[in-house]
């Protein structure tokens, strides 16, 4: 008598997204976080910044408009966005860190130190903290404010091509 047709099984192969890597090896990707004081990005790339691994924002996460550049849905705009990296293999993130900057504030929103603390505590490790030159190379005055004092101390890196700040 011949076999049943369907009773075949079948086996199910593991699809993994992501490269291919050692165990214990860093992949890393970079962060674009935006923090203006109505929304937050999170923004996540391959390190040639071609390529988006995921993108959630804080209005994606809250319903209330207000509430769009809270500290509260930035981080978990970040959480959602660690969450997808893990899930594609990146462990490691570069963050750079963006305001709203031109004729506006110089300043990032209430969101910015909320959603890198979400990308810290969610287990993703951070490589290197950058900001990203919002502010013009050339200030028209002596005020540089706190941005240029931190650049000069050396706790946050810039970059930029003109003062070869890194």
């Amino acid at each position: 008598m011949a076999p049943r047709k369907g009773k075949e099984k079948k086996e199910e192969q593991v699809i993994s997204l992501g490269p291919q890597v050692a165990e214990g090896e860093n992949v890393f990707g970079v962060c674009h976080i935006f923090a203006s004081f109505n929304d937050t990005f999170v923004h996540v790339t391959d390190l040639s910044g071609k390529e988006t691994i995921c993108r959630v924002t804080g209005g994606m996460k809250v319903k209330a408009d207000r509430d769009e550049s809270s500290p509260y849905a930035a981080m978990l705009a970040a959480q959602d966005v660690a969450q997808r990296c893990k899930e594609l293999g990146i462990t490691a993130l570069h963050i750079k860190l963006r305001a709203t900057g031109g004729n506006r504030t110089k300043t990032p929103g209430p969101g910015a130190q909320s959603a890198l603390r979400a990308l810290a505590r969610s287990g993703m490790k951070i490589g290197r903290i950058a900001l990203t030159p919002w502010w013009a190379c050339d200030v028209p005055s002596g005020y540089r404010g706190l941005v240029w004092g931190l650049l000069a101390v050396g706790v946050v890196g810039g970059e930029c091509k003109r003062h070869h700040v890194n």
